[in-house]
């Protein structure tokens, strides 16, 4: 198994590869404009995962003030590099990042991956009545028709 590197040094991803990934492939974001990509990536604090020899195989962003709240999203490893552990890295490299300590809310959404985010303290809302959202899951599809 090839060692997995975290960067968040944003000259280091691979746009094109992220964009082809959350656009194709990812259950959230089917459709997402490469443009809309890019403004995520220039507004988050990015995750790199990159193997010697390969390239980015795996990435991740948080959205955060670095104070009180931080939105973890955008979590993938590729399909060819999965089941070697890089998930978890990448997560434990976020959840121990400097500025992402002391918050008092680090929230994400997940439809299959509870396993992978409870060892690290995520857990259902304590008093899920009180959050509120504003949700348009079809969004990418309904611009690319407008």
């Amino acid at each position: 198994m090839s060692a997995m590197r975290v960067s968040t040094d944003k000259a280091e991803l691979d746009l094109p590869l992220i964009h082809r990934f959350l656009s194709t492939q990812a259950y959230w974001s089917q459709g997402i404009p490469e443009e809309t990509v890019a403004r995520a990536v220039a507004g988050s604090l990015c995750f790199g995962g990159h193997v010697e020899g390969v390239g980015q195989v795996a990435f991740a962003r948080v959205v955060s003030d670095f104070a009180t709240f931080a939105y973890l999203a955008d979590v993938f490893v590729l399909p060819e590099h999965r089941g070697r552990g890089y998930s978890k890295q990448l997560v434990a490299e976020i959840m121990a990042h400097p500025h992402l300590q002391g918050l008092r809310r680090f929230m994400l959404a997940t439809s299959d991956a509870h396993g992978l985010y409870a060892p690290y303290g995520f857990v259902a809302p304590a008093k899920p009545q009180t959050l509120m959202e504003v949700l348009h899951p079809d969004i990418y599809a309904e611009t690319k028709t407008a």
